[in-house]
C-alpha cells in the first residue's frame, strides 16, 4: 500500500478563530449521530462504485480500494447540532485521486454521495477537490468503527458534518445538483459552519 503523505489542514476563519460560531468544543470522545441502524460490514461482498458523467465507470472490492494510494490528513469535525471535535487524524483515499481515476466528464458539476440504507448528500464538484477532502477508513491511526462510518466515509472538513456520509458505497457525477436526505428535509445545501448554513 503506498502513502501519498500526510496533509495537517486545519482551517481557520478570517479571524483567526478555529471553531465555527455557536459550536462547543467536545473532548476525549467523539459523538455518534446518523440515520437508521448501524449497517453490517462483510469485506467478501463490499463494493464501492462510480458512475454517472464520466469516462471510466469504477467498481472495487473492499481489498481493491484498500491498495489505491492512501493518503492521511488531519482536520477537525463541526456537526450541524452545535458540537466540534479537533485534531482528528483520517486514513484513506483522496478524493481527487478518485476523480483521476474515473475522469468526469466536462458537464459533470456535481457529485451525489450514496451510502448504506439509501442516505444521500451531494456537492459541487469543486468542493470535493480540496486537499483534505477524502474518503477514510482509518482515523487516528485505527480502522473507522462502525458507528463512526467505517468502513469508509466521506469525510469534508469545510462542510456541516452530514456531508461527510458515514457508510458511503457510490459516487454518482452529475450535472445538476441532487438534493440529500438531511436537505430534502430542510437542511441547508451547502452547509457552511462558518456561516452557521444549518438551515436551507
Amino acid at each position: 500500500m503506498m502513502l501519498t503523505g500526510y496533509k495537517r489542514l486545519i482551517f481557520l476563519s478570517e479571524k483567526g478563530q478555529r471553531v465555527p460560531p455557536n459550536q462547543r468544543v467536545v473532548y476525549n470522545k467523539f459523538p455518534v449521530l446518523h440515520v437508521g441502524s448501524v449497517p453490517k460490514f462483510n469485506p467478501e461482498n463490499w463494493d464501492f462504485t462510480v458512475e454517472g458523467l464520466i469516462d471510466n465507470p469504477l467498481r472495487l472490492t473492499y481489498s481493491e480500494f484498500l491498495n489505491l494510494p492512501r493518503t492521511t490528513s488531519e482536520s477537525d469535525f463541526h456537526c450541524v447540532t452545535g458540537w466540534s471535535v479537533l485534531g482528528n487524524k483520517w486514513e484513506g483515499v483522496a478524493f481527487k485521486a478518485i476523480v483521476d481515476l474515473v475522469k468526469p466528464k466536462g458537464n459533470a458539476h456535481y457529485v451525489t454521495v450514496v451510502a448504506e440504507g439509501d442516505y444521500t448528500t451531494s456537492l459541487p464538484l469543486e468542493d470535493l477537490l480540496d486537499d483534505d477532502v477524502l474518503l477514510a477508513y482509518k482515523l487516528n491511526g485505527k480502522p473507522l468503527e462502525p458507528i463512526h462510518g467505517g468502513p469508509l466515509r466521506l469525510v469534508v472538513p469545510k462542510k456541516y458534518a452530514y456531508k461527510s456520509a458515514k457508510w458511503t458505497r457510490k459516487l454518482r457525477f452529475t450535472e445538476k445538483q441532487e438534493l440529500g436526505y438531511w436537505e430534502k428535509r430542510g437542511y441547508s445545501n451547502t452547509a457552511d459552519p462558518w456561516k452557521e448554513e444549518r438551515y436551507a
